[in-house]
Formats: C-alpha cells, sequence, structure tokens
C-alpha cells in the first residue's frame, strides 16, 4: 500500500470521491452530488493505494497560517480494521508538521471518536447534529 497527495483533477481524486461517496454519503441517503466541498480546491487529498484502487483518503483544509481542518475520513469496508486509516492520519500529521502547521480540529461523528482519541484527538465544546448524526469537535496539537 502507497500513501499519495492527489489534487481535484487527477485520476486518483474520482476513486477518492467515489470512497467518500460510498462509504460517507450514501449511508446516510445522500446523492453522488453532494461529496465535494466547495473548497476542494484549496484542500490536501491523501489517499491510500493498494493495487491500483484507492482503499482510503483523509482531507485537510488549512485554515491560516498554523492550523486546519482534517475532514472527509474514509476507509472501505473491506480495509476498517487494518490500520489504513491510522496511517492515513500518521502521514498527513507528518506532512503536516514539516508545514510548519500546528494544530488540527475536526468534526468527528459518534462513533469515530475513540479512534481519534488513540490518536491524541480531544473532544471540545458541546456535542451537535451534523449530516442528520451526531458529532463532535476535537482537535490535537502537533507541537
Amino acid at each position: 500500500m502507497e500513501f499519495v497527495f492527489t489534487a481535484v483533477g487527477e485520476a486518483l481524486y474520482e476513486g477518492e470521491c467515489e470512497l467518500r461517496y460510498r462509504v460517507l454519503r450514501e449511508p446516510l441517503g445522500y446523492g453522488r452530488g453532494d461529496v465535494a466541498f466547495p473548497f476542494e480546491d484549496v484542500s490536501l487529498h491523501l489517499v491510500a493505494v493498494d493495487d491500483d484502487a484507492v482503499v482510503g483518503c483523509v482531507l485537510f483544509r488549512p485554515d491560516g497560517e498554523h492550523g486546519g481542518r482534517l475532514f472527509q475520513m474514509a476507509v472501505a469496508p473491506s480495509r476498517q480494521g487494518q490500520g489504513v486509516g491510522r496511517q492515513l492520519v500518521l502521514h498527513l500529521e507528518a506532512h503536516l508538521r514539516a508545514r510548519g502547521v500546528q494544530r488540527i480540529e475536526l468534526h468527528a461523528r459518534q462513533h469515530a471518536i475513540p479512534f481519534y482519541e488513540r490518536l491524541g484527538y480531544a473532544c471540545f465544546g458541546e456535542p451537535y447534529v451534523e449530516v442528520g448524526i451526531p458529532h463532535r469537535h476535537m482537535a490535537r496539537s502537533l507541537g
């Protein structure tokens, strides 16, 4: 498996969007058009590729010089529980540290909170509903 940064319009981006749709949007009843965000082109797109297929992805949107938001973390159901998500986050964090990013925030679905806690993220603020399901704000310092 390899970890590769891709971008809007590149071949791996299409596989990333399909994975995001299948894992994050389709189960909630959303359509394919609900996958892309207006800030896709200014976000980092890291994908896990195995046998030429995108099996995981995570995106990061910079917000200022030293921080930003991790979003759209997805791993193919057949690869969940195998460390793909953990490796994606660790690769992304290493890249961001090298760029001087000091803080990452994210919106975690309730069921994903333990995953992010194991990676050093902590909840802040009150629970809320986003895309129709419970979420929590989480953050981690890279310092």
